[in-house]
């Protein structure tokens, strides 16, 4: 992609004053080389969705944060150009001021909790515009209800999964009426209906035609039908495209893709069978859309590129069990959270954990994963009882990757971050000498890609260096099975398919994968079992091109099936595409 000028909005609200303007905005943050973003100009007006792309680094979520004024008022940086919101300078305005202006949801919603119980997080923020009570309390009771938590006003937000806390936020959001909602990643930790629930929220933010919608999302397949306008920026931070969806997701998807920013899964879908011989008069953004754009283009001229595409999807590979669990309950306070559940995992397999927000996918692989000691039952991982084996101990055998890589990171460098767990390694009963340590670290910087930021400290390093040095971590004590929850959480496309690569590697190196993730389209590529929680229970177990196929199982949990599958699943006129869920076995190049 070439930078090109800022164009003028292409809607009647281009007539409108607008809600937010950026002009030249550059923010250089303390330590940084280069600012990100740089030089970004362009307008929001009422009744726009715009979704603000771009790949790790680029300077999205900082650039959201500059649109309330936390950048620079809060998160040190230095801010050149101009951001205006609803007339208000965010340079001069505090942010108190702006935040009656503009309601934000952060990546992290831990960010952003601080009550003791559901009403009084989402009442906090109107009663802070000093709104008469009984207005506060329609607010508040309007906004749980729509994100589907107003039964449990009266708990406490430490007891939410991670989906119910990000539920929680948009409700505190919405509860303000701002007229510019701002929102970063506001669906990375939520199940299909809590995607859903956000969505039809946010249609009925802009219905009116006096508020707006800034997006920072990577889950395209759930955005794309809210949004109406996007603007790009390259890994520079300098905006390189701006327009109707149409004109940017469609016309220039293949830019984009060359960015490694993520489209849609139908998009690439259809991006990779071009290559084959297919034609789309405008490529599809939906399944349907892909489905039907299949269903009318002539079978004969696709059937032939397609027919020896397709590779069977690899059966787990039987080894020596590694994990044991039998009648493992769990309970938070006086609510059972993981109900009596037996569960094996053999050596080398790749294994995904998927369940409604809530069902206790996390609790179940952290208990596995000894992060949560289970009151009753049995967790054996290489024969030891992880109740009965210190924490160091464990280390040895398993590795875990939270959500949020900033949780288990300790040291001020890169290099001592991984240099810590080997120093307290021992082999052959010795401890590693300082020689030692530094060549098996200097090793695996340079497996993951991490050398070049050895001396800096972590928490400077983009979302996906992050990630990778989290797995890192994981990693050093020479653990066997490597448990992950969500890991392409606030993830570029390039970034993620880095990572899942290398967690395939890992595999192939005998490493044992257990993932926790909502992405049905990353489960379809990459593991070969597939194991559904509802109500802390599991609910099925099996290879995962079996568990997809079942629609009535999926739905009773709360899910869907993954993108391709349901573009192509009994699509006759296309056999040789039916059966297809990867997008790795489509035919055309890299997808």
């Amino acid at each position: 992609m070439t930078t090109r000028p800022h164009p003028v909005a292409a809607s009647a609200a281009a007539d409108t004053a607008a809600l937010l303007s950026l002009r030249n905005v550059t923010i250089s943050h303390l330590e940084a080389s280069t600012p990100t973003p740089s030089a970004v100009s362009f307008d929001v007006h009422p009744g726009e969705v715009v979704l603000l792309l771009g790949p790790s680094g680029s300077g999205k979520s900082t650039l959201a944060l500059a649109m309330n004024g936390l950048v620079p008022h809060t998160v040190p940086a230095t801010v050149e150009g101009m951001v205006r919101v609803a007339g208000q300078d965010a340079a001069t305005a505090t942010v108190a001021e702006l935040a009656t202006t503009v309601g934000m949801v952060f990546q992290d919603p831990d960010a952003q909790l601080i009550t003791g119980t559901l009403l009084d997080e989402v009442a906090f923020g109107p009663e802070n515009l000093r709104l008469p009570v009984a207005d506060v309390l329609a607010r508040a009771e309007a906004a749980l209800r729509r994100m589907g938590l107003w039964h449990r006003r009266h708990e406490s937000p430490d007891v939410l999964s991670g989906g119910g806390r990000q539920r929680l936020a948009i409700a505190c959001a919405l509860a303000m009426g701002s007229p510019l909602l701002v929102l970063d990643e506001p669906t990375a930790n939520l199940d299909p209906a809590g995607v859903d629930d956000v969505y039809s929220a946010l249609r009925d933010v802009v219905a009116a035609g006096d508020r707006a919608i800034v997006l920072v999302e990577h889950n395209l397949d759930a955005a794309v039908e809210l949004v109406d306008r996007v603007v790009v920026l390259d890994g520079t931070g300098c905006l390189v495209a701006d327009g109707p969806v149409d004109a940017i997701l469609r016309d220039r998807a293949a830019d984009l893709h060359a960015l490694g920013v993520w489209l849609p899964t139908a998009t690439l879908a259809a991006l990779r069978l071009e290559q084959s011989g297919h034609r789309f008069d405008r490529l599809p953004l939906t399944p349907a859309e892909l489905r039907a754009a299949l269903i009318d283009a002539p079978a004969a001229a696709a059937a032939p590129a397609a027919a020896s595409a397709h590779t069977p999807q690899p059966q787990p590979r039987r080894g020596d069990v590694l994990v044991s669990v039998e009648g493992l309950q769990l309970s938070r306070g006086r609510t059972r959270v993981l109900h009596g559940n037996d569960l094996e995992v053999t050596a080398g397999e790749f294994v995904a954990v998927v369940g409604a927000n809530g069902a206790g996918k996390t609790t179940l692989v952290q208990a596995i994963a000894g992060v949560l000691r289970p009151p009753r039952g049995t967790v054996r991982i290489d024969g030891l009882d992880v109740r009965r084996v210190d924490a160091r101990a464990l280390s040895r055998h398993v590795g875990f990757v939270f959500q949020n890589p900033e949780h288990q990171f300790i040291a001020t460098t890169v290099f001592d971050e991984i240099a810590h767990g080997l120093r307290a390694t021992r082999l052959d009963g010795r401890r590693l000498d300082d020689a030692e340590v530094r060549r098996r670290t200097d090793d695996l910087l340079a497996r993951f890609g991490l050398a070049d930021k050895a001396g800096i400290h972590p928490f400077l390093l983009s979302g996906g260096q992050k990630r990778r040095l989290s797995v890192g971590t994981a990693l050093v004590g020479g653990a066997r099975l490597l448990v992950l929850d969500e890991p392409t959480f606030g993830q570029d496309r390039a970034r993620a398919d880095e990572l899942l690569a290398l967690l395939d590697d890992l595999r192939e190196s005998g490493t044992t994968i257990i993932v926790v993730t909502h992405d049905m389209q990353v489960v379809a590529e990459h593991a070969d079992r597939l194991i559904v929680v509802d109500d802390g229970r599991i609910v099925a177990d099996g290879p995962t091109a079996h568990v997809f196929a079942d629609d009535a199982l999926l739905a009773r949990a709360g899910l869907r099936p993954p993108p391709l599958r349901e573009a192509f699943a009994g699509l006759s006129s296309h056999p040789a595409l039916a059966a297809i869920t990867r997008l790795r076995d489509l035919p055309g190049g890299a997808g």
